[in-house]
């Protein structure tokens, strides 16, 4: 299956903790495999270096006892609608962070072939 994706699309970004869990995994797992269960165009995660949220409470490597939780960015990028009906399922995952939306326009979309498969 080959999707297509150009022009006016939506970005969605979820920022939480690398600590954050779901079930004894980690949220950003669940988000990546919800999006790819939901057929989504593709989810990217980012680990950052520093950060703080709505805690303030600052997240950094540059001290080993707080890189234990440092920030996380889940990047999805579809049309609108497809985001829009993904967004419940962030309700029950995301309980600290922020989700943001905003409009980008896709230049180049481009997959790996697929391999053939040889009897």
């Amino acid at each position: 299956m080959t999707m297509t994706l150009q022009g006016t699309a939506t970005r969605l970004t979820i920022l939480l903790g690398e600590a954050d869990q779901w079930h004894h995994h980690p949220v950003y797992t669940e988000i990546v495999h919800r999006a790819h269960a939901a057929g989504l165009a593709g989810a990217t995660v980012m680990r950052g270096i520093e950060g703080f949220g709505a805690s303030s409470h600052l997240h950094t490597t540059r001290m080993l006892s707080l890189s234990d939780d440092l920030p996380v960015a889940v990047i999805i990028i579809d049309a609108r609608d497809r985001i829009d009906a993904f967004l419940p399922q962030l309700d029950e995952l995301v309980t600290e962070g922020i989700v943001v939306l905003d409009e980008v326009e896709v230049v180049r979309y481009v997959g790996r072939p697929t391999k053939e498969r040889h009897a």
